[in-house]
C-alpha cells in the first residue's frame, strides 16, 4: 500500500505541476499579447517609487531614533554652511573697504604737512 500512496502523490504533483504550467502560460500570453504589460510594468513602478519613498521615510526616522544624521541633515547643514561662508565674505570685503578708507586720510594729512611746512 505505501507504493500505490507514493504514486499518487506523484501524480499529484506531477497534474499540479502541469496546471501551474498551463495558468503561467496563459497569463505571460495575456500580458504580451494584451495592455496587461505596459499597465502591469507601470503599476510596478509606481509601487517600486512608493516603497523606496517609505524606505527612505523609515531609514530617517531609524538614523534619528539613533541621533546619527542623515543626508536632509546633511543638506541642511551644507546649505547653513554655505550662507555662512557668503556673510564671511561680504564681511571681509566690507572690512577692506574700511581700512582703505581709513588709509587715505593718512596719507593726505601726510602730503599736506609736508606742502605746508617746507623744513620737512
Amino acid at each position: 500500500m505505501p507504493a500505490k500512496s507514493s504514486r499518487a502523490d506523484i501524480n499529484i504533483l506531477q497534474w499540479l505541476l502541469e496546471r501551474g504550467e498551463e495558468t503561467l502560460g496563459h497569463a505571460v500570453q495575456d500580458l504580451i499579447h494584451g495592455r496587461g504589460l505596459p499597465d502591469g510594468l507601470g503599476k510596478l513602478f509606481d509601487e517600486a517609487g512608493k516603497t523606496k519613498g517609505r524606505m527612505d521615510k523609515n531609514v530617517e526616522m531609524l538614523l534619528h531614533f539613533l541621533n546619527l544624521p542623515s543626508r536632509a541633515d546633511y543638506k541642511k547643514l551644507a546649505g547653513k554652511i554655505e550662507h555662512l561662508q557668503g556673510s564671511l565674505v561680504n564681511l571681509n570685503m566690507k572690512l577692506d573697504r574700511l581700512l582703505a578708507a581709513q588709509a587715505q586720510p593718512h596719507k593726505r594729512s601726510r602730503r599736506k604737512a609736508k606742502v605746508g611746512n617746507p623744513d620737512r
